[in-house]
């Protein structure tokens, strides 16, 4: 901040006892010009403490909207059956509940069909983003299926996707292993499931919870390019 430094004393004026410019005494007029002198530093310090702060209000406020335009949209977004969005990079979630329903395969399907077109795999563009979109449909189908043969059928299906790796987790109560036929046999009849489910998919697996009855079996697909 600026301030406006007082007139020194070879600056003020004829000694005391001498008559000032104005023909005033000397002590008047030396007191006048100091008091002129300190309001002039008064008023250049008032006005260097102004532009200060509204430099810094202009900053700020500059600040404040640069950083409101590089910041990224914030993305919300909603999911049937008790799934959620969080952002466009976030992992998006969807779940079907099978408790009380009946003809689950082809519900599980439907539900999954609908999430497809919610993250935009479906409708499919080229014949590579068509054939992984059913390649999801089948693994789906698989899945629920193999719970309806060999564990009382399935709990749940939670289906999560993010831009690289869609995943698929059926939950059950039993305590089975699955696992592809070895050897695997094309013209034999059953068996094919998980042999389908190993072909399609990236990985898969079976998950428990120690101490809690049944599974979770999942699968994960790889994103269209």
């Amino acid at each position: 901040m600026s301030t406006t430094r007082p007139c020194s004393p070879g600056d003020r004026g004829p000694e005391p006892g001498a008559g000032g410019a104005s023909g005033m005494p000397a002590e008047r007029a030396e007191s006048a010009e100091e008091a002129a002198s300190m309001a002039s530093a008064s008023s250049t310090a008032a006005t260097s403490s102004a532009g200060s702060t509204s430099s810094a209000g202009s900053a700020a406020s500059a600040g404040s909207a640069s950083a409101a335009e590089g910041a990224p949209p914030a993305e919300g977004g909603s999911a049937s059956g008790g799934g959620s969005t969080s952002s466009a990079a976030a992992r998006r979630t969807r779940k079907l509940d099978f408790d009380g329903q009946s003809g689950v395969v082809p519900l599980a399907r439907d539900f999954a069909r609908q999430a497809l077109y919610a993250w935009g795999w479906l409708p499919a563009g080229t014949a590579d983003q068509r054939a992984a979109a059913e390649d999801v449909l089948l693994v789906v189908s698989e899945l629920v299926t193999n719970a309806c043969l060999h564990a009382e059928g399935p709990d749940d299906l939670r289906i999560s996707c993010d831009n690289k790796v869609l995943r698929i987790e059926v939950s059950d109560k039993g305590a089975g292993q699955p696992a592809p036929r070895t050897p695997h046999r094309a013209g034999r009849p059953g068996g094919h499931g998980m042999f389908i489910v190993q072909r399609l998919c990236l990985d898969w697996g079976v998950v428990r919870t120690p101490g809690a009855a049944g599974k979770t079996v999942w699968a994960e697909l790889g994103a269209p390019a």
